[in-house]
């Protein structure tokens, strides 16, 4: 979650905690925690964007 930090897993996963946290919170924007990956997703507009230049917050 770029709101408050906030790691959930994605809806690829059973129990899709970053939705759940969105839909408790109203935070709309999150990034990728995987390796590799450098997507951003806004659940408002249903948008996934990548962000020139923003760092990575993968974990190793």
């Amino acid at each position: 979650c770029m709101s408050c930090g906030h790691v959930g897993c994605c809806d690829n996963s059973p129990n899709r905690h970053a939705t759940a946290h969105f839909t408790a919170e109203h935070h709309p924007i999150i990034q990728s925690y995987e390796p590799g990956e450098d997507w951003w997703y806004c659940y408002v507009d249903d948008l996934d964007f990548l962000v020139d230049d923003a760092p990575s917050f993968a974990h190793p």
